[in-house]
């Protein structure tokens, strides 16, 4: 294999290491950057140090924003009543871009994984329960991945909502086992969210 100059071989090892990214795609992609402009070049490193630097979690729902709290919770026309709780930031986009729910969200930062190291006290369920224990919510919509992961943590939160005396509901598997909710079309979301039945 062509060894490439050090800055062009270490741009490369800094593209494998994104999601999705393989060796060849990382070269590709590579290759593309050096014959950009040094304009196209100078945006996309001022885009990534932006993010880097004034992105942030929300402290109300834990999504992504630029100030203390999102336009999401920040949105008075929303209904407080109504919590849907998903695994990654992403799942809330996908569900905004369904436009099929209105109420408030709970990002938890991940699911529960045991064979990743991940259990409850990891991700924000502590904080979901606070919220819920304010008792302003009435009903709660677990909005996971139908996956392994994505169905222990329901359960788990289910069980602790429970305690709480909260409606909990599971969105309807619309949804292809195993898949992502940030893969699905707006459609498919939107069913699910109607269909969502009580746990």
């Amino acid at each position: 294999m062509r060894a490439y100059p050090r800055p062009l071989a270490r741009l490369i090892e800094e593209l494998e290491k994104l999601p999705g990214v393989g060796p060849k795609t990382a070269q590709r992609l590579a290759l593309h950057l050096l014959q950009a402009t040094e304009q196209d070049a100078s945006a996309l490193a001022d885009a990534l140090r932006a993010v880097k630097e004034r992105i942030r979690t929300c402290s109300v729902c834990f999504s992504f924003t630029e100030a203390d709290t999102c336009p999401l919770c920040a949105d008075p026309e929303r209904e407080d009543s109504l919590l849907c709780v998903v695994g990654e930031a992403r799942d809330l986009l996908a569900m905004e871009r369904a436009g099929g729910f209105r109420g408030r969200y709970h990002v938890l930062g991940g699911l529960i994984s045991p064979m990743d190291g991940i259990g409850p006290e990891s991700l924000r369920i502590d904080q979901l329960l606070a919220r819920v224990g304010q008792g302003s919510i009435r009903e709660v919509v677990l909005a996971t991945n139908p996956t392994v992961e994505g169905d222990a943590t329901a359960v788990y939160i289910a069980s602790r909502l429970k305690q709480l005396g909260v409606k909990t509901t599971r969105i309807a598997l619309g949804l292809p086992v195993g898949g992502d909710l940030d893969y699905a079309d707006d459609v498919t979301i939107t069913r699910a969210m109607e269909g969502r039945t009580e746990m």
